[in-house]
């Protein structure tokens, strides 16, 4: 009789063990989520500083760039496209075609000495800069956090517990391959 309860009460801290691992593996798997989440938000309050921006530059550009209307319009349309977009995915294509048209808003401004020379569009230039370094640094974070999520619900033993409770993967923040083309310097002066 005393062999038996030795072997229930084994089996019963076994279980409370396999329970209490199971809950901390859990518990791992919901704060990598919600960093995730919380890297998405901070993402999100940079990108709405910079959406707030943006008008504010056309608005300057727009008297000294007369001939570089699809310049504009390209920063416009880009601004608008991404005010109509919720998921994950379609955020990040959106976000990166204002990169990229601000990229080329910078580089057509080179060829406005008056528009360099104006405060406010040099103001708006710095502060838009400075918004898309801490944009990717955020965005690095974000891929960090949903790198770390996305090896722990692949790892042994985390994905007894992940697939069961439909812990998907998480898609990467990741650039439009055209943004990695060479820009074609040209060093001859």
């Amino acid at each position: 009789m005393m062999g038996l309860w030795i072997v229930l009460a084994v089996l019963g801290l076994l279980f409370v063990g396999v329970l209490v691992y199971a809950v901390l593996i859990y518990n791992g798997l919901v704060s990598l989520k919600n960093n995730i989440d919380k890297a998405w938000s901070n993402i999100d309050v940079v990108l709405k500083q910079r959406f707030d921006e943006l008008p504010k530059l056309v608005n300057v550009c727009k008297g000294y760039m007369q001939h570089e209307r699809a310049t504009l319009e390209a920063v416009v349309k880009a601004r608008n496209l991404s005010m109509q977009v919720s998921s994950e995915g379609d955020v990040m294509r959106s976000q990166n075609a204002i990169s990229q048209a601000l990229k080329s808003l910078f580089a057509v401004s080179e060829n406005y000495p008056n528009l360099k020379a104006d405060q406010s569009f040099r103001q708006l230039q710095s502060r838009i800069s400075e918004l898309e370094n801490i944009i990717a640094d955020r965005r690095e974070l974000f891929n960090e956090s949903v790198n770390l999520f996305n090896i722990r619900i692949e790892q042994i033993p985390d994905v007894l517990i992940a697939r069961p409770l439909n812990f998907n993967r998480r898609q990467l923040w990741q650039i439009d391959p055209a943004q990695r083309a060479d820009p074609g310097i040209d060093l001859d002066l």
